[in-house]
This record gives structure tokens, sequence and C-alpha cells, in this order.
């Protein structure tokens, strides 16, 4: 334990929380003998250049793990840094609370945002391989896009499954738009139903679920929820590490799930070609990363039906919750089919029919 780093942890799991920016430094799971550490922490963290060069925000400084977005992308309202306070500023922790199932920190941010306080509430239960997140807006007035913006480490191939999306688009432009700094390999607008069989910036198609989907490109993709799921995921199966990453989110309070393909494609400070191997899976509820301004006036999607900010409660509270972990799996499996949850109990079906279970709080992301 650390003024820097917080640890909670429970049978068979562990989370490290840099308290600088409130980002997951580590994720690990105990399962079956193994240990699974699925997500991502950028290459340059611990350069002494970086870390105290105050030119460049907190969120990429120590960019790690996973974190909490309010607002998702631009803070161009409030004048905040990309990503928002709760992705760059500290937290100070509040209480740890152990109980028979588990261990729960709560924490709260330096900083308000559109006038609320946040909290984040991280809960571990023993022999769960699942981190339970819960931000919570205190108080506040207006509208704030946001999104959970976990990082998969690839170091090899893999593949992703979704729950039903009725359909996926890119923005209108890509991320990088100058050759010198960068490149994409997707076409920039498109849409489409089959994730299979994407446009790319050659006139060719790829499948989107398979990783990687290209050589040194950034890539930024937005999947719709199909309206009638009650609750969304995503899977990523590393065949080398046989395991997969499992993220769960509410479907109504975050219908998009965004996809951040980085893999070389940027070379500038402090990413210079060696941010590679990363798939950023961010359940949102936010329009693209067009910022805060252009996600809380009307835009077509949220004339759509779908909603692109959360509203805060003056008097009240509102919170966003999900839920990521992993799981080891057998030579046998060959990528997901299907997720699904009873009772307390999470099955993971994968494609030739095989199943894994495990403990999971199926009351989490309805409750609230």
């Amino acid at each position: 334990m650390s003024d820097t780093f917080h640890v909670l942890e429970a049978n068979g799991i562990r989370v490290k929380l840099d308290l600088r920016v409130g980002h997951i430094r580590d994720l690990t799971m105990e399962r079956g003998g193994r240990s699974i550490s699925p997500l991502h922490t950028a290459p340059w963290v611990d350069e002494p250049a970086i870390a105290n060069d105050n030119n460049l925000p907190g969120n990429l400084r120590f960019l790690s793990g996973d974190f909490f977005c309010a607002p998702f992308a631009k803070g161009d309202l409030e004048n905040s840094p990309p990503h928002g306070w709760p992705a760059n500023s500290a937290w100070r922790v509040i209480d740890i609370n152990r109980t028979d199932f588990g261990m729960i920190g709560r924490y709260e941010l330096e900083r308000p945002v559109m006038g609320a306080k946040v909290i984040k509430e991280l809960s571990l239960r023993h022999d769960h391989p699942f981190l339970y997140e819960r931000h919570v807006f205190v108080g506040g007035q207006g509208a704030v896009p946001v999104a959970n913006h976990a990082m998969i480490r690839f170091d090899g191939s893999g593949r992703l499954a979704f729950s039903k999306k009725a359909y996926g688009r890119t923005p209108s432009q890509a991320l990088e738009t100058d050759p010198i700094r960068g490149r994409a390999k997707l076409a920039y607008p498109s849409k489409f139903e089959d994730l299979r069989s994407v446009a790319t910036a050659e006139g060719t198609t790829v499948d989107l679920t398979h990783y990687p989907i290209g050589e040194r490109h950034e890539d930024f993709v937005m999947l719709v929820e199909e309206f009638r799921n009650r609750i969304g995921w995503t899977s990523a199966w590393r065949p080398d590490r046989a395991d997969v990453f499992l993220s769960l989110k509410s479907a109504a309070v975050l219908p998009v799930t965004f996809l951040w393909f980085s893999n070389g494609g940027r070379d500038y400070h402090p990413w210079n070609g060696r941010h590679v191997g990363v798939l950023g899976v961010e359940e949102g509820c936010s329009y693209f990363g067009a910022g805060h301004k252009a996600s809380i006036e009307p835009n077509d999607l949220s004339l759509s039906g779908v909603p692109t900010a959360i509203k805060l409660v003056g008097d009240g509270e509102v919170d966003v919750r999900n839920v990521i972990g992993a799981l080891p799996v057998r030579d046998s499996f060959k990528g997901a089919a299907d997720v699904r949850w009873s009772e307390g109990v999470l099955t993971l079906i994968d494609v030739n029919g095989g199943r894994e279970t495990c403990a999971f709080d199926d009351r989490f992301l309805t409750s609230g």
C-alpha cells in the first residue's frame, strides 16, 4: 500500500487502483491454479520524463487498465482534460468495508463534475472472477456523457464476441487525420450491421471479430446495443493465454460499446509507435468521441432513441455500473458464442457448445 496505489483483495481476485488518476493499474484473477491479468498498461507510465511532464494530461501519463470517463472524450463544456477529471485527477480513500462476501473500497474524486461529487465504489466478492464497479454522481446539474474504458492486452491474435448489436458505425473522421502523426485502417464514416464485413480505407473489408484487424493503425468503432437487450456483454479470447476477458453492462444505462484498436498507429510523443496490441472496450453513453457539447445536444443518435448522456439529479444520486473480469478456458475453446447468467452463476458458452461457469452477481447491473 502507498500514497500512489491502493489495493483491494478477496479470495481469488486482486485489484490495484492508481489514486493519482483513478486508473485500475492491475486486475488479477486466480482461478483453477492459473493467474490471469488481462488489462494493459502503457509502456511509458514508469518513465520519469513522461510521469513528470505536466504538459501531458494525467490520463495519458498514467494510462492503464480501466478508468471512468466523465465526460467521455473532449471536455469542451467545463474545460476539463480529455475523458474528464475522473480519469485525470486524484482520488482519496473514503473507507474500506470487509464483509463475509468480500471487500468494498470507496473513493472520492477531488474535483466535481458538473457540480456533482463523484464516488468510485470497487467491489470484490470471494471466488468471483469479476470486479464490480459503481460510479456515483451525488448532486450536480445538467447532463454528461460517460464511459468505462477498459484496455485488453494482446500479445498474439484473438477473437471477439458480443451481445447482439443493432448496428455499428465509425465516426465522421479517423482518430488521426494527419499521415505524419498516424494512420487508420477503417473507412470513415461508415455504417454496418455485420461485424465480419466492415469497410476499410483501401476499399476492402475486415472482420472486427478477429484481432488484430491490421498493422500500425489506430481505429475507433461504435457498436449500438440491440434495443431488446437488458445486459450487454463483450468477450475477448486470448488463445496464447488460454483466457477470456469479459465486460458486462446495463444496456439501458450504457447503450453503446466503443472499440479502440490501438496498434502502433500514432507516431508522436509519447506514443512513438510503441502502443501496440491494445483493444479498448469502452462501455458508454456518449455521441461517439465528439465531446461533451455534442453529446448533450440533439444528435442523430439521440434523435433515434439512443441516449448519449446521463442526466444528473441536483438533490439525489445517479450511478453507473459495469463489471469486468476474466476466466481461464480449456484448449478446446474456440471463441464465445453466448454469455448467460442466472441465480448467481454466469455461463460462458463456446462456439462448439462447451461451457465454463463461475460465480456472478446477476443482480448488480439491474439494481439501483
